[in-house]
């Protein structure tokens, strides 16, 4: 491999060998600077580095720059591409893959957490373990820009929401609605599970959905992401478990409201 690095090439690497235990490989004799990173066991690529020219990423100049391309929840690509530094994936499916500047105009710790998003959405298929039975609670993100989901729950308590984590009935739901909001809104009950369903959009791919029923509301400052912070929150990019330390806060928060 070359010596030229990005701000942040050989931090990534680092990264992968002591997160993931991956070693990159350089594929191409033509391209000494593109380092695929893979997974050991299903093989499948969950990141490249590459050193591209700016011209063809759309920027100005023809200098090269080193981007990493990630394997993205097709609901966050819409709202990622907003954010400065991230942009369609050069030279992989643009509905599932988005390309990183590594020049810094992109947080380190975000880029991390692109890292490990890809990492587990190419990650090979679990066997089918034995089904819970105990209640889980779940914090799920929205993008306003693309579901006006309070006109929605003006309509009826009961919608149908995209199911990507093993939720089941009787799971408690939390929406988290991202920018500009910022906070979680909505506590919701899992009422019906793993219902068929075939979307596909340049923003959204939805195969499997679930019905949840709006159960609280909440004012916006007071799970706003500031106060999740707080609980170790610190980014919503897909379904989370919910902490016990915050479980117990929403629910004082919302017996203090049923008073």
């Amino acid at each position: 491999m070359s010596e030229k690095i990005g701000v942040y090439r050989k931090d990534i690497l680092e990264y992968a060998k002591m997160q993931y235990h991956t070693e990159p490989e350089c594929l191409w004799m033509r391209y000494p600077n593109y380092a695929v990173l893979r997974h050991s066991d299903n093989k499948k690529w969950y990141a490249v580095i590459m050193d591209v020219s700016a011209d063809k990423l759309g920027l100005p100049g023809n200098e090269k720059v080193d981007i990493l391309n990630v394997k993205c929840d097709p609901l966050m690509i819409g709202s990622l591409r907003m954010e400065k530094g991230i942009m369609p994936s050069y030279h992989m499916n643009k509905g599932s893959w988005i390309s990183v500047l590594l020049d810094g105009s992109v947080d380190k710790e975000l880029v991390f957490g692109l890292l490990q998003m890809s990492y587990e959405q190419t990650k090979a298929k679990q066997k089918k373990k034995s089904r819970r039975t105990q209640p889980k609670e779940w914090i799920v993100p929205a993008n306003p820009k693309y579901y006006d989901i309070e006109s929605a729950f003006e309509k009826d308590d009961t919608i149908l929401w995209k199911q990507s984590s093993n939720i089941i009935v009787g799971d408690t739901v939390y929406i988290y609605m991202g920018l500009p909001v910022s906070a979680i809104l909505y506590q919701c009950k899992a009422v019906e599970v793993d219902i068929p369903y075939d979307y596909d959009s340049d923003e959204l791919s939805i195969h499997k959905a679930m019905k949840i029923k709006l159960t609280h509301r909440f004012e916006k400052d007071e799970l706003s992401f500031k106060m999740l912070n707080e609980y170790g929150i610190f980014a919503v990019r897909g379904p989370r478990g919910v902490p016990n330390s915050l479980s117990h806060e929403i629910k004082r928060l919302c017996n203090v409201d049923e008073l």
